[in-house]
């Protein structure tokens, strides 16, 4: 499964930068929102210590961190913007798609003509406090691949204008990676992968492509930090106890049976070489692919200074790759 041996654990971007190969996720310090009665986010959120997490971050050397316009209703980043507003030396990675409303908490519907991408932008631009956007990304998974030509001219538009740096997409569908690859400015493709999921036809298309690996879930939604017992269930406006179809790690606010298991089968070799679990799923991704940016989310500054941790130990050794490969083949 592994496709060759890495060990660095920085990545240089599009724009030159070199940077470690981890960033932060960023949903989880949105707060709270809503489709319905339905939870989209995390629970609730200190924004204080939200905004100690991420200066944290970059006190630890963390350069990178991935919102969207819809997390919180807006709010993930508008402390981010308060947090890091306009240094240069920080990449924000947004996304658009989704559309909320700020006052009620509520999402009100996904979109991608181009007046919508246009309103979108300039509104991530007020809220994050940036005369640019570093990294533009497309949040409609699945969106027709005809119907995306329209979506990515706009971007292109967009980057021409001066203001968007770069841009990408948000999916899990290899053929979507591919279709826009052609297109400066084209750089990166943000989608689900970890142990569980190691999605080798998309690592593929990027590694051909010379694409940046987003890697969301990287921790399973919080399964691959360990703190979770089978008994264990998350809180009523936690979006791990929704009924969502594509929630697969947890059920009804609880660690999904089989991905318990899979957790066992791997739960030593990850925390080789005096790792956490977190640690050691983060040092999978790396070894997985010299491509992948991780983007673990966080709360807390303690959640900020395990996952930063993770650089000082590197990608997992070849042999232990090997051996959670085959100790999974047997669950």
């Amino acid at each position: 499964m592994l496709t060759k041996p890495d060990t660095s654990t920085t990545i240089t971007l599009w724009n030159g930068q070199e940077i470690p190969r981890l960033g932060m996720g960023c949903w989880a310090i949105g707060g709270p929102f809503f489709a319905g009665d339905t939870p989209l986010g995390w629970g609730e959120v200190d924004d204080n210590e939200s905004i100690a997490a991420i200066n944290r971050a970059i006190d630890l050397g963390i350069r990178f961190f991935d919102t969207a316009s819809n997390y919180g209703a807006g709010h993930s980043e508008e402390v981010l913007g308060q947090a890091i507003g306009n240094r240069a030396d920080i990449v924000i990675a947004t996304k658009f798609g989704f559309a909320t409303n700020p006052e009620t908490k509520q999402a009100t519907g996904a979109f991608a003509d181009p007046a919508f991408i246009r309103q979108s932008v300039e509104t991530s631009l007020r809220r994050l406090k940036r005369e640019r956007l570093d990294l533009l990304q497309f949040h409609l998974n699945d969106f027709a691949l005809d119907q995306s030509d329209a979506v990515f001219d706009t971007l292109q538009a967009l980057r021409e204008e001066g203001k968007i740096d770069a841009f990408g997409w948000s999916t899990d569908f290899p053929d979507r990676a591919a279709r826009h690859v052609h297109r400066p400015g084209f750089v990166s493709i943000q989608h689900t992968m970890n142990v569980f999921e190691p999605v080798p036809r998309m690592i593929d298309v990027i590694e051909k492509n010379g694409l940046i690996s987003i890697n969301r879930g990287p921790l399973a939604m919080g399964l691959l930090t360990g703190k979770f017992t089978p008994d264990k269930a998350v809180g009523a406006k936690d979006v791990r106890g929704a009924a969502l179809e594509w929630m697969v790690y947890f059920k009804d606010g609880r660690i999904a049976p089989e991905f318990a298991a899979r957790l066992d089968a791997v739960r030593s070799l990850l925390t080789s070489d005096g790792r956490t679990l977190t640690q050691g799923a983060l040092a999978w991704l790396w070894a997985r692919s010299p491509r992948t940016l991780p983007i673990p989310g966080f709360r807390t500054v303690a959640q900020v200074e395990e996952n930063a941790g993770a650089l000082e130990k590197g990608p997992l050794p070849a042999d232990v790759m090997a051996e959670i490969d085959a100790a999974l083949a047997r669950v």
